[in-house]
């Protein structure tokens, strides 16, 4: 540099070479100065500090809303799952009655249609049980020979075995839940537990003649979620009928279980053209629209809750950017001098904005993916108290990672754009030194 004997002279020519890159490559030029930027050391070391606070707080940021977003998921997957143990693929019902009538040559329809893997008849009722002193109410569910093939109660079994008997000798899988409020888990060679059931179409003065009463034995328990296991009794679907008195063809609902769930949309449509305006045909999610529904506004919530510490930070950002758009006054003047625009500068100084918060967000991406591995392999969190896992459960998605490192970058760019503004509205004052 002995040419250039001032400052300025060297940065005409530092200015120049990058001009000649950017002409003979495809990287843009705001890119380069906002790289030169980044890496080159500040005259005022107190810039140089600030802006890796700024890159260290979207890492943590960055982090915070890759893991927690990652254990949201892992939960609502496991819920997912418990849930479909229980709930079928496709459920039909009546759309306005609680009993619907579904004849023989309907049901084999739908048996024959080429996404029906299996197909289970069901009747669903409340239910008073009593065994000795001991009472609760629950959801009594009357299943036929099927229901095995379209549920996944029975891989659910804690004790006992899923056997759910004849019309003459019935038998009854409860939840452990209701099990507890019978006392049956001390004694499971038990006398049959008495269930009182309401009769349909009964007119009598006596109150006791709209009840049947049946005995049931218990045979096992199942253990799947508290909805579930405090709320539900499954039986033989010829004793139901006979008590409640239903007739041949009336059922609660049928359970679809199909061969390939990523069609169900298009076997939803045929069964609802099949059936009818009068029959609703639903899928799981809107079986459970509720508890569906609630975890997503909890995702978006955790969502935008954690994106405040993303917004918290990009303030540190503004400061760094603010100090070094008066660092590079001096550049700012010599581009001016060479014909770039405004436009031109305060691409320079977002493009540093967005520099700054990508590198911390990549970095923050790293570390909660190495967290998370680390997590699985070694159940770095442990959950307190009985559960069917003992760790908190994750759960990556590409989708989310997109997500955060748009939501960064959005950021950025308005943290970015008052500094940047400011940059270009410097005013061109060169004088030879």
């Amino acid at each position: 540099m002995s040419a250039c004997p001032n400052t300025r002279c060297q940065h005409l020519i530092i200015t120049g070479f990058i001009l000649i890159i950017h002409y003979s490559s495809i990287i843009p030029l705001n890119f380069l100065f906002a790289w030169r930027y980044f890496r080159s050391k500040k005259s005022t070391n107190a810039i140089n500090i600030i802006a890796w606070v700024t890159v260290t707080a979207m890492a943590v940021g960055t982090a915070a809303l890759v893991v927690v977003l990652s254990i949201f998921n892992g939960f609502e997957g496991l819920v997912k799952t418990l849930y479909s143990s229980f709930y079928p693929d496709v459920r039909i019902t009546a759309a306005q009655q609680k009993v619907m009538l579904l004849d023989d040559a309907t049901i084999s329809k739908i048996k024959l249609l080429h996404n029906v893997k299996a197909m289970s008849m069901v009747v669903e009722e409340n239910v008073h049980l009593q065994n000795g002193d001991y009472r609760t109410n629950a959801v009594i569910k009357g299943v036929d020979e099927a229901y095995m093939q379209t549920s996944g109660v029975q891989d659910m079994i804690t004790a006992g075995k899923f056997e759910t008997g004849s019309s003459e000798t019935p038998g009854m899988v409860l939840g452990v839940g209701v099990e507890g409020a019978l006392n049956l888990m001390s004694d499971r060679a038990m006398n049959p537990v008495t269930a009182y059931l309401p009769k349909r179409g009964i007119t009598s003065n006596n109150p006791l003649d709209a009840i049947s009463t049946v005995n049931i034995q218990p045979t096992g328990s199942f253990s799947i979620q508290q909805d579930f296991d405090n709320k539900y009794v499954i039986t033989n679907l010829a004793i139901l009928k006979e008590m409640l008195g239903i007739k041949a063809n009336e059922y609660s609902a049928a359970e679809i279980r199909l061969k390939d769930p990523k069609a169900e949309k298009e076997t939803i449509a045929a069964l609802q053209q099949l059936l009818g305006k009068g029959y609703l045909v639903e899928n799981r999610y809107q079986q459970n629209r509720s508890l569906f529904g609630v975890m997503q506004v909890e995702k978006w919530a955790i969502y935008g809750i954690l994106s405040l510490i993303l917004i918290i930070a990009s303030f540190n950002m503004i400061g760094a950017l603010t100090m070094l758009v008066l660092e590079k006054e001096q550049d700012i003047q010599i581009l001016q001098a060479m014909g770039a625009g405004k436009s031109f500068i305060q691409r320079i100084f977002l493009t540093e904005g967005v520099l700054l918060a990508l590198v911390g967000s990549v970095i923050g991406i790293i570390l909660a993916l190495i967290f998370t591995y680390l997590h699985v392999t070694f159940k770095l969190i442990p959950l307190q108290g009985s559960f069917v896992i003992d760790y908190y459960p994750v759960s990556i998605y590409v989708t989310d990672i997109l997500l955060i490192v748009a939501t960064v970058f959005v950021i950025a760019l308005l943290a970015s754009w008052l500094p940047s503004l400011k940059a270009a509205r410097q005013k061109t004052s060169l004088r030879s030194q």
